[in-house]
């Protein structure tokens, strides 16, 4: 059996709630504040969300879109102004309560934006040239849940959220799928996950949306994570907070919206994608720190030296290299950035030296090789692309070895306590509402695919549609 070189880690397979609980704080990703469910997001944690940050925001200008910011707060009357979405919301709103009279309106801190947006859009869109209009927020949310778990359901949490507008219902279509696949991109180029897309049922879909798309993401103990969302909301909220344009022909027309999402909880998916007993293990793209070199002996001036020599060689290459000069020892060392899941350790000492070399270890797969110091940077960059590579292909294996079709009703329960996703074709909502009541799984996307089985195992009515179920956070 391996020794575990961080004892204060609890294993995933004694309780892995702890575990992910442990990596959080251990890994130096977050704090909790003395306000229960609100967290501190840690340098080391919050560089991973400007990672994802500096991801999103290239593909979002590439798409024509925008960044502005509204505000923090949303009056009561306006946020009433749309029923369904209001009452989707209700339990989880926060109000502020005090320094007001009773003759003003209360305000409402943000649980999500769409009146926000639309209320903007009501002001600046008067005619067909006026469209489309593609914004984008980076902000806070507030959301008064009753269970947090970090990055995964706070009170708060950090978030992008796009709003667009649009003339057309073909356009609009466009973008709430456009927009699903650059997340889905995303998943593969920058978090190494394998993320499955496809559309809710109107028992999950976004309150006051005609349509919500989902990226789901299979967590390492079998359960599934909602880890971003798409809606096509149609003409809903143009009509209901007047968002209207006159058309090319000078006719007065209601516009189509899109809203669409992904948060903190990205940073949930990628440690419980990817971690293991010993820690954070993190894609080499998403990594603050891709390469760590680790100096054995640094009391020896030419090893000093060297070193430096490597991290300014490896920095004017592009990658974000950290030398680790203080005075530890290696094995700590080597310890804490296994925990933090650095990509790549480099290591050497004076016998390396000699040789005109150094040791590279690979922390996914404990792997350690030899390289001569001058093939450094050519080393490295193929490293980070193997080493993405190869998570990615781990993490999709995983789904695929986790994914049953279940055609038989009475094998349910087995499958699901297994873990893991379950494909099966059902009668709809009926169905799916009476999985939730007898195995608390739940319909994570409807799949674009033929039906497994002509009658619905569950209520032996006509199939309609194939649906992945799961367990889910």
């Amino acid at each position: 059996m391996k020794k575990k070189l961080v004892k204060e880690i609890t294993s995933r397979d004694q309780d892995f709630a702890q575990w992910y609980t442990d990596v959080c704080l251990k890994a130096e990703l977050m704090d909790y504040s003395d306000a229960a469910g609100f967290i501190i997001y840690r340098p080391y944690g919050y560089e991973i969300w400007e990672n994802i940050q500096n991801y999103l925001n290239k593909e979002f200008k590439r798409t024509g879109h925008q960044n502005v910011y509204m505000p923090l707060v949303i009056t009561e009357a306006l946020f009433n102004k749309e029923k369904e979405h209001v009452e989707g919301f209700a339990p989880e709103v926060a109000y502020l309560t005090s320094s007001f009279s009773e003759q003003e309106d209360r305000l409402i801190v943000r649980p999500t934006s769409e009146v926000l947006f639309c209320e903007h859009y009501r002001k600046i869109i008067s005619s067909y040239r006026d469209l489309p209009k593609k914004y984008n927020q980076w902000c806070n949310v507030v959301r008064w849940e009753k269970t947090t778990r970090p990055f995964l359901r706070g009170k708060e949490f950090l978030w992008q959220e796009g709003h667009t507008v649009h003339s057309n219902e073909q356009e609009a279509r466009e973008e709430t799928l456009g927009m699903l696949e650059i997340y889905k991109e995303m998943g593969k180029n920058l978090l190494a996950i394998p993320f499955v897309t496809g559309k809710k049922t109107e028992t999950e879909k976004f309150a006051g949306a005609l349509e919500t798309y989902s990226i789901e993401a299979l967590m390492a103990d079998g359960k599934a994570l909602q880890s971003g969302t798409t809606h096509y909301f149609g003409q809903i909220f143009s009509k209901a907070f007047e968002i209207s344009f006159q058309d090319q022909n000078s006719k007065l027309q209601y516009a189509y919206q899109t809203s669409w999402g992904v948060s903190t909880r990205l940073i949930g998916a990628v440690i419980m994608v990817h971690g293991d007993d010993d820690g954070l293990v993190l894609p080499p793209y998403l990594a603050p720190i891709q390469t760590v070199i680790i100096p054995i002996q640094s009391q020896r001036p030419e090893v000093m030296e060297t070193a430096k020599n490597i991290e300014k060689r490896l920095e004017n290459a592009g990658f974000r290299v950290h030398l680790d000069n203080t005075n530890r020892t290696p094995g700590w060392k080597f310890s804490e950035y296994e925990m933090k899941g650095v990509p790549l350790r480099i290591e050497f000492g004076p016998r390396d030296l000699a040789n005109d070399e150094v040791v590279i270890a690979i922390r996914h797969n404990r792997e350690k090789r030899n390289v001569k110091i001058a093939n450094l940077e050519q080393t490295i960059k193929k490293l980070l692309a193997d080493i993405h590579q190869k998570m990615y292909e781990k993490a999709l294996a995983h789904v695929q070895e986790n994914t049953k079709v279940i055609k038989d009703y009475k094998d349910f329960k087995q499958a699901i306590e297994q873990g893991g996703y379950i494909k099966m074709s059902v009668a709809g909502q009926e169905a799916e509402l009476m999985i939730k009541e007898d195995y608390q799984a739940t319909a994570r996307v409807i799949l674009d695919e033929p039906l497994s089985n002509e009658i619905c195992p569950v209520t032996n009515k006509k199939a309609t549609q194939t649906i992945l179920f799961a367990r889910a956070y």
